[in-house]
């Protein structure tokens, strides 16, 4: 049982992350745009970290993306679920960076 318990899990953590990095092109493209995944984060954004979804953004950089989660006192590691209402709503008033 264990093994097919295993499986499950690598199976549900693929797709995951192939959501993650189709929300990743999407960003890149201009298909959809941050504020809309910070207002209403899908499942697969939610322990993804912001500082990786910022450098998805085009023309936004590290430096820049450091910038933006200063000014919005985030912490670099933090993920889609960990911001508080507050920071989602600074973030999102930062948007377009």
């Amino acid at each position: 049982m264990k093994s097919q318990q295993r499986l499950h899990a690598l199976t549900k953590a693929n797709e995951v992350r192939s959501a993650r990095a189709r929300l990743k092109r999407d960003l890149t493209d201009g298909t959809i745009e941050l504020a809309g995944v910070l207002d209403d984060p899908p499942d697969c954004a939610q322990t993804a970290k912001l500082s990786v979804l910022l450098l998805a953004v085009p023309r936004t950089g590290p430096a820049r993306g450091a910038r933006a989660l200063n000014r919005c006192q985030i912490a670099d590691g933090k993920t889609l679920a960990g911001l508080t209402s507050r920071q989602r709503a600074a973030m999102i008033a930062l948007l377009p960076l």
